[in-house]
């Protein structure tokens, strides 16, 4: 059994063999690695399959607390998300030109009848998650070697 952490803290450790790593956060237990065809053993997601299902997770609450305060009737809702890395010179929508950027695709399925209107909303609530709004913010991570 691990020891919880304090509640919003997350501490990662791993060997300096392997790519695991064990993954501790609060009261929850978690192993990330890398694939087989990248030196890991597959024992667990990758880090950027963390990364997207963060924000799936958090992009799926988000509008189910929304429909239930609106009272809509959905049974649930389904986040599909892929990150690639483009050339930057192929987003017409994007400010950098130059080198290559980070891409996440967002699928979302709502099951339920929603109106035309309903499912602009959603597009919208979507992204004003609490997570979309940090990846698409400036971040300032200050790293310190204890």
């Amino acid at each position: 059994m691990v020891e919880p952490i304090e509640q919003g803290a997350v501490v990662v450790r791993g060997g300096a063999e392997e790519f695991a790593q064990d993954i501790v956060a609060g009261r929850h237990v978690l192993t990330a690695d890398e694939p087989a065809l990248a030196g890991g053993a597959d024992y667990g997601p990758t880090p950027y399959d963390l990364l997207l299902a963060g924000l799936g997770a958090c992009t799926s609450m988000t509008i189910a607390l929304y429909a239930r305060k609106k009272s809509w009737s959905i049974k649930g809702v389904t986040v599909r998300l892929r990150h690639s890395r483009v050339h930057a010179v192929d987003c017409a929508e994007c400010e950098t030109k130059v080198g290559l950027l980070d891409r996440i695709e967002q699928e979302i399925a709502v099951a339920g009848d929603l109106t035309e209107e309903q499912r602009a909303k959603v597009l919208e609530i979507a992204d004003k998650c609490p997570v979309h709004r940090t990846l698409t913010s400036e971040i300032d991570i200050r790293t310190r070697l204890i």
